[in-house]
């Protein structure tokens, strides 16, 4: 699977992105990293462990294109090659898809780390969208991993999950990421939403992106089968492009659209220190 002139290290980081809490962004960001990480010239490959729904496939335009899946692989009913599928508009990023048919504990932990330790060699950057909760699913996505990236949006509901998911996650030695997903700037400046900073103190891990609300470009991206990345006035787009710069040792401020901390306001109004 070499092509020339790709330069490989021995094993690629293997990145599991996680929520525990469905419906935050998590498949739109391994998708939109994904992407990003091969434009930059980064042989990537995209695993999606949401076993029984699928979705990453949809993402990407490449639904049509799935012959074999991850479940194929495992039990040896093809080689991984055969189930890997390349993009064409991105020609280093490659697609290992999810089954739509089996139970989510149809592999085991060890199959996980087999199939995806295997393929590793292979790349630069492995990226496993994990499916929500904390059950089997989770811990199959985690397997295999050496890092992770928690996203969140600044909700309440989201945030206690993620922080479920943390624990289970340094659990494993892991210390994950944050990306604060669906930022409101003009609710934060109201009050009416978490800030960056009140998201950051709750849940105490480093802070990799911010992404702002931008639903109608995901939204029109997720119809045309393509990455948010292709779209040059998705702002969402451009912050999923320096995330994926941070995550290759670029140095890039991140934009938290400081203001005062909500809870930090609260206690003011209420007279408290």
């Amino acid at each position: 699977m070499e092509e020339a002139g790709t330069s490989k290290k021995a094993r690629a980081d293997v990145i599991v992105i996680s929520s525990g809490k469905g419906g935050v962004g998590k498949t739109t960001s391994t998708a939109a990293i994904g992407t990003a990480l091969a434009m930059l010239g980064k042989r990537t490959l995209v695993v999606d462990l949401d076993i029984g729904l699928r979705n990453l496939d949809i993402m990407l335009g490449l639904e049509n294109r799935i012959v074999y899946n991850i479940v194929d692989v495992a039990k040896e009913v093809c080689k991984p090659s055969q189930a890997l599928i390349r993009s064409k508009k991105s020609p280093n990023l490659f697609l290992l898809p999810a089954s739509q048919t089996d139970d989510k504990d149809v592999l085991s932990e060890e199959e996980i780390r087999k199939v995806v330790g295997g393929l590793a060699k292979e790349f630069h950057y492995v990226l496993v969208d994990s499916p929500a909760g904390i059950e089997q699913g989770f811990r199959n996505a985690v397997a295999a991993a050496n890092k992770a990236i928690i996203v969140s949006t600044p909700e309440v509901p989201a945030i206690r999950d993620a922080d479920r998911v943390i624990g289970k996650i340094h659990a494993r030695g892991i210390e994950p990421n944050l990306i604060v997903n669906r930022l409101n700037p003009g609710m934060v400046r109201r009050g009416s939403m978490l800030s960056v900073n009140d998201v950051e103190e709750i849940l105490g891990i480093p802070l990799i992106g911010v992404v702002p609300d931008d639903r109608e470009s995901v939204n029109d991206a997720t119809n045309l089968g393509e990455s948010l990345i292709f779209d040059r006035s998705s702002k969402a787009g451009k912050e999923f492009q320096l995330i994926a710069r941070r995550l290759i040792g670029e140095v890039v401020d991140i934009e938290r659209f400081s203001t005062p901390k909500f809870w930090a306001r609260i206690a003011k109004s209420l007279g408290v220190s």
